[in-house]
């Protein structure tokens, strides 16, 4: 008979309502910085800033699902991360397309713009990582969630020294290389997601 009653059940849904509150507090912000830095993207003209918000809309989802695993089955949970990781791979290739596409063009972004957002963004990621620390070894979705906070800090640093080169050169190309740079980071990282998920899926 299990040693395991009623007191580690209690464990168990305590557990779970912690991390539905972290993953609504992280939601928040991310759904939140996506809607700045997208604005801030367009009126500034900056691939970097574009790529970064919608990472930050990719993780927003990412988040979503992880609510929705909550309590499920593995293979729930399973499906649930390979989905995320197809949408972010889906939005990754975006993010290459709008660049190359400002590659063609000749138009140089706002750095002061891309500054300001990009050290917003960095400061809200870095709450979220903060937050998810203690989840980095939880269940498949509890870790990408970790993985996508860690990888948005550094995709926020790449905006911020993107601001700075197009200061220093006058030109937009360094907005462009590290737009692209973000979503070959996104694709990266929604790849190691969907292999995850397929080995989780196939146990």
């Amino acid at each position: 008979m299990s040693e395991c009653g009623d007191s580690c059940c209690g464990d168990v849904s305590k557990a779970n309502a912690q991390e539905k509150r972290i993953l609504i507090i992280v939601l928040l912000i991310n759904a939140g910085m996506f809607v700045a830095e997208f604005s801030a993207g367009l009126v500034s003209h900056s691939t970097a800033l574009l790529a970064d918000s919608l990472d930050m809309l990719a993780d927003a989802l990412v988040y979503a699902l992880g609510l929705y695993a909550l309590g499920k089955a593995t293979v729930m949970r399973a499906r649930a991360a390979m989905t995320s990781g197809l949408f972010q791979l889906a939005l990754g290739a975006g993010i290459g397309v709008e660049a190359v596409r400002k590659l063609l063009g000749d138009v140089l972004p706002d750095a002061h713009t891309m500054g300001i957002f990009g050290l917003l963004a960095l400061i809200a990621n870095t709450i979220c990582f903060v937050l998810l620390t203690r989840y980095r070894d939880g269940d498949i979705n509890m870790r990408a969630t970790w993985i996508c906070s860690r990888n948005d800090m550094a995709a926020n640093l790449g905006v911020l020294l993107a601001a700075w080169l197009v200061t220093r050169t006058g030109s937009g190309l360094p907005d462009i290389i590290i737009g692209l740079l973000i979503a070959s980071l996104v694709v990266k990282s929604a790849w190691s997601v969907i292999v995850q998920a397929r080995l989780e899926m196939r146990q």
